[in-house]
């Protein structure tokens, strides 16, 4: 398979794309004449209702070879430890940390993106549309005449080991850690890897990631349009007499149907509904530069709203290397009890509230109304630093999802992947107190 991936930049654009080696592939004036060039068939591929307001209105026309509809009847297979139900084990309060997930050996068994697929927490229903999963793939091997598309939700994928080489209808994306990219309800895609293979998955039903409002920081900071990359269009006339298996999430279970050819038969597209992907150190960061540790809500790449102002399905957040600067001030952060979820994960280096037990390719759990913070040593090390100018999170790259949804931990989580990290709350456990009633203000 060619590993070339062509791009155009932006973020929600009007995109227009035909494959070169077919010019002129696209219809002029209209989206579905009798007869489409090359004689391709016209499809349309809806985000949205079709009745939503034109700001949230997503859409794209696809120009194909076959249409997606000529397949064999869809059958339930067998979902592994991807799931969606949240009522497996008893409800757990607790701070959650989990050590690196494992990676499987490709010699002692092969396994691709779609069976690499884990869930550890998540909430609600894609039935109803209102809900959120969050997964971890480990995989060794690339996906061979498969596809994968959930008619659940988005997918924000979050490469951490090992670059990925993602297939959709739209194009080819290559994704590398640090970087991440955004597959939307009911797009077809397949993905190769160059060896042991490790990420972190956000998936929400019901509602479509987008930039951040900026508000009072005005035009221009945090991710910018411009940045994202799209697809260029690319296809494949491949037959494959044996069978090309479509896997489908759907309602929280897969099924998967056969036909007999790639799927990945876009000569051409327009639409504002489509794959991206977004390098992570181009993001442009606000920070505090007087007084205090701001909110994270500044360093939102990308959020899921929900029908409540201010209130999202889920953010994802990152913690990028940066300057600190503020004066008289604790400057890791605070102690926090929150009516949000927050799930971490680290895709390198050390986060700097937790630089021993939180490592790249694990994670941590803390959930609604569950005290956390920096551990003891953090605490104890930056009350009596010299609060000069210095570097944040060099070489480092955590992120958070966070989501109003109060999240069930998996059977998986808790108990199959044996990854759960039981010493997590010690490292509060030499927290200790400094009150002294005596203490006076000093003079000025």
């Amino acid at each position: 398979m060619e590993t070339i991936a062509l791009y155009m930049t932006g973020f929600g654009n009007e995109f227009s794309s035909e494959d070169p080696r077919c010019p002129g592939s696209l219809p002029e004036g209209q989206n579905s004449p009798q007869v489409c060039p090359y004689g391709l068939y016209a499809e349309q591929l809806s985000g949205s209702a079709f009745t939503c307001p034109r700001p949230a209105n997503k859409r794209s026309w696809l120009y194909r070879i076959l249409p997606s509809v000529k397949h064999k009847p869809f059958t339930a297979v067998p979902c592994g430890n991807l799931t969606e139900n949240w009522n497996e084990v008893e409800p757990d309060p607790n701070q959650l940390r989990w050590l690196p997930f494992i990676i499987p050996k490709p010699t002692e068994k092969k396994v691709d993106f779609v069976a690499g697929l884990h869930t550890i927490c998540g909430a609600g229903d894609a039935k109803t549309r209102n809900g959120i999963g969050i997964h971890v793939y480990t995989c060794n091997t690339s996906m061979v005449d498969r596809c994968f598309s959930n008619s659940d939700g988005d997918f924000l994928i979050v490469p951490q080991q090992g670059e990925v080489l993602i297939t959709t209808e739209f194009g080819k994306m290559m994704v590398e850690p640090n970087e991440i990219c955004v597959i939307q309800q009911g797009m077809r895609f397949s993905v190769d890897v160059f060896g042991e293979t490790r990420g972190y998955i956000l998936e929400v039903y019901g509602a479509h990631f987008e930039l951040p409002d900026l508000g009072p920081i005005g035009a221009n900071g945090l991710a910018n349009p411009r940045d994202f990359l799209c697809p260029v269009a690319w296809y494949e006339d491949r037959k494959v007499p044996s069978g090309y298996t479509v896997i489908n999430k759907y309602q929280g279970k897969l099924f998967a149907c056969q036909q007999d050819f790639s799927p990945f038969n876009v000569v051409a597209w327009h639409g504002n509904y489509t794959p991206c992907k977004y390098n992570l150190k181009n993001f442009m960061v606000i920070n505090c530069v007087a007084f205090d540790h701001a909110d994270p809500s500044i360093f939102t790449v990308l959020t899921a709203k929900s029908t409540k102002p201010g209130v999202a399905i889920a953010d994802f957040v990152i913690f990028p290397p940066r300057w600190g600067v503020a004066d008289n001030t604790f400057r890791p952060p605070y102690y926090h009890r929150n009516c949000m979820s927050e799930f971490m994960g680290l895709i390198k280096g050390h986060y700097e509230a937790k630089e021993e037990g939180f490592l790249p390719g694990g994670g941590s759990l803390h959930s609604m109304m569950t005290p956390h913070g920096p551990d003891a040593d953090c605490f104890e090390k930056n009350s009596t630093a010299e609060l000069k100018p210095e570097r944040v999170a060099e070489g480092t790259m955590a992120f958070m999802f966070e989501s109003s949804f109060s999240m069930a931990v998996t059977k998986w989580g808790l108990q199959t992947c044996q990854r759960l990290d039981k010493t997590y709350y010690q490292c509060w456990e030499p927290l200790r107190s400094h009150f002294n009633p005596n203490w006076k203000p000093r003079k000025q």
